[in-house]
């Protein structure tokens, strides 16, 4: 086999073996049928792609990752990356930044703006976007009629609780004490017209802006929806799963959740938790994600995969190709048909098998979503901004938009400036 000067390394790492390198892909648990054969697919001669599962919670992947990484593990050659680890693994190093070509390739035009902003860091490119993820509002159409609430244009949070309330249905969200429910209350404070924090390439010397106007109007919505007839019994531990089963229950809810929805419901019908028969399934109504403030659009929140290629991988050029093998239009249309994991290439939702798996004005709906909705802060110290925020604002039913976001200001920067711990 030949070597070109960039290759040189691998090359030599593959005449030590037996049979060629093994490139070890960590992947969390979503579509794991999915990765493993789209790593057979693009595994080639020169080398083989290993699927390497990642514990189910998007802390404790960090954490894993995080602990090789900083040993500076050279196994670790491909990374399936929760958007928000992206900042934090470039800043310290560990992840390899694309060369100029595969950076173009990686956040070419055709990549939904949303999705390529969460690869992006101080200027440079460090993962591919594999898949997208975003959140809308799922509804019982029945429900909102009864409620008299309009669907054909947009909504505010106050009318959805208002609506539920009135007809005897409720509001699915997440506020447990973890991830998703900084999630929601980001998504609020940007669809407010506000950030978290800005300035945050300066990291720990960021400035702090959740105690803005935009931060009392979303904890004005929390404590709206904790006051009111829609909240749901486990309003303080709901999570993505938890609120799935109301949806067919009673006179059923409106839910804020992410893409996986249709697929589940449409695999249980006539099953627990889900609808009865296809008719109860064509009661089921999506639209976008609700807004924060009427008469201003809504950030819906972005989430999905970004394909990383570690700092310290014995074979790089390898890695490279293979990330980029993972993450191409085709690799998405099958994640989107087969596991439900929506693409981050606009491209992709016009192909025949993803337009022939879901409703068109659904495809529609999670593009245009992804591609303005609004990421959670791109910080090396995301994870550090996460728990402060969270320690404050749960449990939901005391939060107070007078004192809430104040408080998680003052308690944030006293923690990245090392006068407080978490």
């Amino acid at each position: 086999m030949a070597c070109t000067a960039g290759l040189l390394a691998s090359c030599a790492a593959f005449g030590d073996d037996d049979g060629p390198p093994k490139l070890n892909w960590y992947v969390n648990p979503d579509g794991v049928e999915t990765l493993t054969s789209l790593a057979e697919q693009c595994s080639t001669d020169q080398y083989d792609i290993e699927i390497q599962l990642l514990p189910s919670g998007a802390t404790d992947q960090r954490t894993q990752l995080a602990r090789r990484l900083a040993a500076k593990d050279s196994s670790t050659d491909l990374m399936s990356l929760d958007p928000v680890f992206v900042p934090e693994f470039a800043n310290a190093g560990w992840l390899l930044e694309l060369p100029k070509e595969a950076a173009s390739a990686a956040v070419d035009d055709d990549v939904l703006q949303g999705a390529a902003e969460t690869v992006k860091w101080d200027d440079s490119v460090y993962a591919f976007p594999q898949w997208a993820n975003t959140q809308v509002l799922w509804y019982r159409k029945s429900l909102a009629k009864k409620a008299g609430l309009d669907m054909s244009g947009p909504v505010t949070w106050s009318q959805v609780i208002k609506a539920a309330g009135k007809g005897g249905g409720t509001v699915g969200v997440q506020a447990n004490k973890y991830e998703a429910y900084v999630v929601w209350i980001n998504a609020m404070i940007m669809g407010a017209g506000g950030d978290i924090i800005t300035n945050n390439e300066a990291g720990k010397d960021a400035d702090i802006e959740i105690d803005s106007d935009a931060g009392r109007k979303a904890a004005e919505i929390i404590k709206q929806l904790a006051d009111s007839d829609a909240k749901q019994p486990d309003l303080t531990t709901s999570n993505e799963g938890t609120s799935l089963g109301a949806m067919f229950d009673g006179a059923g809810e409106f839910m804020t959740n992410w893409t996986f929805v249709y697929k589940n419901y449409e695999g249980v019908i006539g099953g627990p938790g889900g609808p009865e028969d296809e008719e109860a399934f064509k009661d089921l109504g999506w639209a976008r994600y609700p807004a924060t403030v009427e008469g201003q659009e809504s950030r819906p929140p972005i989430g999905g995969i970004d394909i990383g290629v570690g700092s310290y991988t014995k074979h790089p050029d390898f890695a490279l190709e293979a990330a980029e093998c993972v993450s191409t239009k085709e690799a998405q249309v099958a994640l989107a048909v087969e596991s439900g994991l929506m693409p981050a290439r606009g491209s992709a939702y016009e192909d025949p098998k993803l337009v022939d798996a879901y409703p068109k004005d659904l495809l529609k709906l999670f593009r245009d979503s992804i591609d303005s909705g609004g990421p959670r802060p791109k910080s090396a110290y995301y994870a550090t901004i996460s728990a402060a925020i969270q320690s404050v604002w749960h449990p939901p039913t005391d939060v107070d938009p007078d004192t809430t976001p104040k408080e998680s200001a003052d308690f944030l920067s006293e923690v990245l400036s090392g006068k407080a711990l978490l």
